[in-house]
């Protein structure tokens, strides 16, 4: 069966975990799509944080379909649009708040919302600290909307031996909320 995933890079420090993330993806024999976006802010920190553009990213798989997050026009905005659900990695402060409140004023936010309304799995890794009042609030309110809340709190018991494994150790639990199944050897084991 053919998967689809939406993977949104947000204007939040740790843009290497979304690069994580989509490599993950691509991996994946069964997914045949990744539909990228990357905010404006999102777009600034990739480039400081891993030298990398958007395009860089595009160019890793044919699988990846890098879109505007100013085209609200998508086929991803729509509730029609079949697919296996959706990750902003990382997640800023604002998008949350905007997605909590049902702020749909780019691609990013109106197709989190599309999840929301339509049942799909929507994976926010909130990348903020420290956290005030209203971003408990509004992660309450997205968890209470369906939305799994998983700030990038990477952990530490696969003794990494580098920020890679890091990295990819954290991106293998976010795509564990979608189904995702690996046999990955940094699992823990008890």
């Amino acid at each position: 069966m053919s998967e689809k995933y939406t993977l949104a890079i947000c204007g939040a420090s740790g843009s290497a975990f979304g690069v994580a993330i989509l490599k993950k993806l691509i991996q994946k024999e069964s997914v045949s799509q990744i539909n990228l976006m990357v905010s404006t802010t999102g777009k600034r920190c990739l480039l400081d944080e891993t030298q990398l553009r958007p395009e860089d990213l595009v160019s890793l798989s044919p699988k990846i379909s890098l879109r505007s997050d100013q085209n609200v026009g998508a086929d991803i905005a729509s509730g029609s649009y079949r697919h296996n659900g959706m990750i902003i990695a990382p997640c800023s402060a604002g998008a949350l708040g905007r997605i909590a409140w049902g702020v749909s004023n780019n691609l990013i936010s109106r197709a989190a919302d599309v999840c929301l309304k339509e049942r799909k799995p929507l994976v926010l890794c909130l990348r903020e600290t420290p956290l005030n009042r209203i971003h408990l609030e509004n992660m309450i309110r997205l968890h209470d909307a369906g939305a799994i809340i998983m700030p990038v709190m990477p952990g530490f018991y696969s003794n990494p031996k580098d920020f890679e494994d890091l990295f990819d150790t954290f991106a293998l639990r976010v795509l564990d909320q979608l189904g995702y199944s690996d046999q990955d050897p940094r699992r823990w084991k008890g």
